[in-house]
């Protein structure tokens, strides 16, 4: 593990203390149930990449959250990062540090707002859920289905507020929820298909070594992944405006299957109201050399199909299709959705902002559109197709244990349970 390159633990806390004492009124360890109103949510950042530029400037609209402090293990992107909360506020009072675990466990800080690359999603997730702060973690919320099962037990264990990123359930004009709305009441008819347009599966890194400048913590990047040398494709220096691709790789991510696929899937599993299920089936395409066209079937014959066309999902029913994706919702024939939905119609939930929503459920007993288990059982949707294309065999899932009941090869995968270097192990529930 490197040594962090700023300010000791000591220090740190130190100064957090004081900003805290002349900032606003702040959480100091107390319950949100007993939290007034006029109290600020402390946000600790944890990555400041590609996707914290307008993720930091969705909490920066909203007065209820103040990110106090930021991680990052790239020296560049964590002075701008630092440098833009502290012009956002008019302060010079945000904490920057290298490694989030020097800070997370401090009374100060309320909320993680998780923004790493994928790999590391579910250590700082359950670490702050285990020592009782709230989460907003950005998708695919876990790297294997172990993780899932263990992310939801901490979130379980401790109630806190969990937010998953997968942002199409509230924003994007409200085209997915009223997708969803006609899907659940019937205006397809039966509807017992979706087709799920997203890249393909994972593959392992095989990109060459380099030696990274100076001002990179590369060892503390690959966290829980195997040692290997630097490349910046998989981490790129600075500050950059393009999306890195260790998304291709399955030390770090599940592919571009996983990227695209934890929205897409996720609006097909609401669409079927699947939210709290798993599929009981898993049937890689014929063609051994297919990279689309793996089933997930549900245990009432729901299934949702893994195709190319990026970026959507189409629900087939009887009656016709329902396609949706980002700003648009269309139907064949057009008829379905010229028809209004009634009065006694249902709903699904409609928040307006993603953001809002995680603040919204912080200190009561509502749950955010995309909570913890959502999120989870989402991206092990992409996790099961990622193993069914690596083993290329039908395989049959128990979602309650989360365990594969006739493939040993499956249970023992490394998309499944990967090795972890010492010390990066996930924490233990309790």
């Amino acid at each position: 593990m490197s040594k962090p390159t700023h300010p000791t633990r000591r220090q740190v806390l130190a100064g957090l203390s004081a900003a805290a004492a002349l900032g606003p009124t702040m959480l100091t360890g107390r319950s949100w149930a007993q939290a007034k109103a006029n109290e600020t949510i402390n946000v600790l950042a944890i990555g400041c990449g590609r996707r914290a530029q307008p993720l930091i400037g969705q909490f920066f609209k909203d007065p209820r959250f103040r990110i106090i402090a930021v991680a990052e293990v790239d020296t560049n992107r964590r002075d701008a990062a630092k440098a833009r909360v502290d012009k956002h506020y008019g302060t010079s009072d945000c904490k920057a540090i290298n490694d989030y675990r020097e800070l997370l466990d401090h009374k100060d800080i309320d909320a993680a707002l998780i923004m790493t690359p994928d790999h590391w999603h579910t250590i700082p997730a359950m670490q702050a859920a285990l020592m009782g702060k709230h989460v907003y973690a950005e998708k695919p919320l876990t790297l294997n289905i172990h993780e899932s099962q263990m992310l939801m037990a901490a979130q379980k264990k401790h109630n806190i507020t969990f937010q998953t990123g997968s942002q199409q359930r509230s924003e994007y004009k409200g085209v997915f929820p009223t997708a969803v709305d006609y899907v659940i009441n019937g205006r397809l008819g039966k509807c017992e298909l979706a087709v799920c347009g997203c890249g393909v599966p994972a593959v392992p890194c095989d990109l060459p070594g380099e030696k990274p400048d100076e001002g990179l913590d590369w060892d503390l990047w690959q966290g829980q992944a195997p040692e290997r040398a630097y490349h910046p494709d998989l981490c790129p220096r600075g500050v950059h405006r393009h999306f890195p691709k260790f998304r291709k790789y399955d030390e770090y991510a599940g592919g571009y299957l996983a990227d695209w696929g934890a929205h897409v899937f996720d609006i097909a599993q609401w669409g079927f109201e699947k939210d709290r299920e798993s599929p009981v089936k898993v049937v890689p395409p014929k063609d051994p050399k297919a990279t689309h066209g793996c089933e997930l079937i549900y245990a009432d014959g729901k299934k949702i199909v893994h195709h190319t066309n990026g970026g959507e999902t189409k629900f087939v029913g009887e009656k016709g299709s329902i396609t949706v994706r980002r700003g648009k919702v269309t139907s064949e024939p057009a008829s379905i959705l010229q028809e209004p939905l009634t009065d006694s119609d249902k709903r699904v939930q409609r928040t307006g902002d993603h953001v809002k929503n995680f603040g919204d459920c912080i200190g009561t007993d509502k749950q955010p559109i995309c909570d913890v288990e959502v999120g989870a059982r989402t991206a092990n949707l992409c996790h099961l197709a990622n193993i069914a294309y690596d083993l290329r065999e039908d395989l049959a899932f128990d979602g309650k244990t989360m365990k594969f009941t006739n493939s040993e090869a499956a249970n023992k995968s490394v998309k499944m349970d990967c090795e972890r270097r010492k010390g990066f192990e996930l924490p233990k529930v309790g």
